[in-house]
């Protein structure tokens, strides 16, 4: 453990997370282990449940690396019950994708479908402009369903990862999703090639070629593991479109370097994606003679495979080992393969991910729905030009008090003159004094106090608790902040001011018993302090007046 690395800052702890993402998504233990060291123990130093969380995350990654089911089941454990105390940001979002990546990395497939499950709706109704916490998001919620054999699905995402990338200045960014897009598009051409589906296989297979070129386009030296899969995926997806022979030389050039300098990984990717190239020629040319080469590349691939804990990738190598054996008219070994294959998943499984495909849309498809209810709510109780609470929602909530059991204030709020402002300047500029003055009362109120707008250039604002002299102070602070306020770059006649009437409950005479009693007490006092010279709060036991007012 580097001495001192408890202090690192909150950016260096960042750049830190980076190079952990991408040693975990590269397959590279010993970069990955040699950065948790140098890390660990300013993440234990963090108290904040954000990183809380990621210190688990990555945690159970390690664990998973050094083969400990134990330490990696009780890391998973506490990083779930971290990340029920994080806010719902796209920090979490990415936090909760590259969970579910290590849970199907450790073949949890139902922990890690739930996780991305959320991780996505996440995504989706995150505010504000792109940033790079939601575009890794979707980066690893693609790499996480790809795992679960969801390959639809992760082109999905991998796209929108891409579009959101665009938005961002990091042309590094953009490269890598671009480099994705390209991977996952192959990989699910090759998936429909393998069904059968020859029209939409090669429409994919167009489309990755597409994505690697744009990437090489922009102006960026990738990382030379990067760039080798970026040769190894294109060259994939031109043997997709049906150019297997002129595939082949890429490939093979891609290949060699790899086996030189690559990591154990992207080794067996480069063997996996060489031997379907080579299956695909053999098959397309009469005594071929590339079946051989094929199955002992994939013998390689499934052990680089199997040391990184690829699994998915492991049970295709298994696979296409025992069918590749079989059309070679090897009996035993086929069945040897295709027994490995059995035992590590099966019809089961394969049926578990159609129904996981399924909720996936169809859940998605409901908190949408769950969405569009709550705006549609939010709407019908909101004020849509000042953002505040309309008169249906200020009588809701009016309904629901309990006069008498505490004391309780209403104030009525009217713009002094407002008539005039629409009718000697412009209604824009009027909408603008309503949405200014609902700010300044907003803001001006006390926390405990709620503001509405109650009709045209009329506001009510509720007063918990607040007796009448209470509420005097309060109303007082918020009638001076809207006659102190800076209104010249408005351009109006006159300054803005208010008036304001005041009603509490209970009255000292028992009266007014319910809200609309007190509100039509608070109206009343408003007319007293507009026919008081405006600018002013009237209530029944007391009245301010602006200073200098008779």
């Amino acid at each position: 453990m580097t001495p001192g690395s408890e202090h690192l800052t909150e950016s260096d702890l960042d750049v830190a997370l980076r190079r952990l993402l991408r040693a975990g998504e590269r397959g590279d233990p010993a970069a990955f282990l040699a950065e948790h060291d140098r890390v660990a123990a300013a993440l234990a130093a963090r108290t904040d449940e954000a990183w809380t969380a990621w210190r688990h995350v990555l945690d159970a990654r390690r664990g998973l690396l050094l083969a400990d089911p134990e330490a990696t089941a009780t890391a998973l454990t506490a990083a779930h019950a971290a990340l029920d105390s994080c806010l719902p940001t796209a920090r979490t979002a990415l936090t909760l994708a590259h969970l579910a990546h290590v849970e199907a990395t450790a073949d949890r497939v139902d922990a890690a479908m739930l996780l991305a499950i959320d991780a996505s709706l996440l995504t989706e109704h995150q505010p504000g402009e792109p940033t790079r916490d939601l575009h890794e998001a979707h980066r690893w919620l693609s790499l996480t369903l790809a795992a679960l054999d969801l390959e639809e699905l992760a082109v999905a995402q991998a796209l929108t990862g891409s579009r959101e990338a665009q938005a961002l200045p990091d042309e590094e960014d953009r490269w890598r999703l671009l480099q994705l897009c390209a991977q996952q598009q192959a990989e699910l051409s090759q998936t429909l090639h393998r069904r059968g589906e020859t029209g939409r296989s090669r429409e994919l297979a167009t489309a990755a070629v597409t994505c690697a070129e744009g990437a090489r386009a922009l102006d960026v030296e990738p990382d030379p593991a990067d760039g080798d899969l970026l040769d190894v995926v294109q060259a994939w997806a031109i043997a997709g479109q049906g150019d297997v022979a002129g595939a082949l030389g890429p490939m093979r050039r891609a290949h060699r370097r790899i086996s030189g300098d690559g990591g154990v990984w992207l080794r067996g990717y480069a063997d996996l994606a060489l031997a379907r190239v080579l299956t695909r020629l053999d098959r397309s040319q009469a005594g071929g003679g590339h079946a051989a080469e094929a199955t002992d590349l994939l013998v390689d691939a499934a052990g680089a495979f199997a040391a990184t804990a690829d699994r998915r990738r492991y049970r295709q190598c298994l696979l296409e080992l025992g069918q590749g054996t079989a059309a070679m008219g090897r009996p035993a070994e086929a069945l040897h393969w295709l027994e490995a294959y059995r035992a590590d998943s099966g019809r089961a499984h394969a049926r578990g991910r159609e129904l996981w495909a399924d909720m996936f849309v169809r859940r998605s498809r409901l908190r949408e729905a769950e969405r569009q209810t709550a705006v549609l709510r939010r709407h019908a109780l909101e004020d849509p030009l000042t953002g505040l609470g309309n008169r249906r929602s200020a009588e809701r909530r009016l309904g629901g008090l309990r006069l008498g059991e505490e004391p309780l204030s209403l104030a009525v709020v009217d713009i002094d003159r407002f008539k005039a402002v629409n009718d000697d300047t412009s209604h824009s500029h009027g909408d603008a004094v309503l949405r200014r003055v609902a700010d300044l009362l907003r803001e001006h109120s006390r926390a405990e106090d709620e503001v509405y707008r109650w009709a045209g250039d009329e506001f009510l604002v509720v007063l918990p608790t607040a007796t009448e002299s209470q509420a005097l102070v309060a109303v007082e602070r918020l009638r001076a902040a809207v006659a102190d306020a800076d209104w010249g770059d408005l351009q109006l006649p006159e300054p803005v001011t208010v008036s304001i009437g005041v009603a509490t409950a209970p009255a000292p005479d028992g009266q007014p018993a319910g809200w609309r009693s007190l509100f039509d007490a608070a109206d009343l006092h408003l007319f007293s302090a507009k026919r008081g010279g405006r600018n002013r709060v009237r209530a029944p036991g007391g009245r301010t007046d602006p200073e200098g007012a008779a």
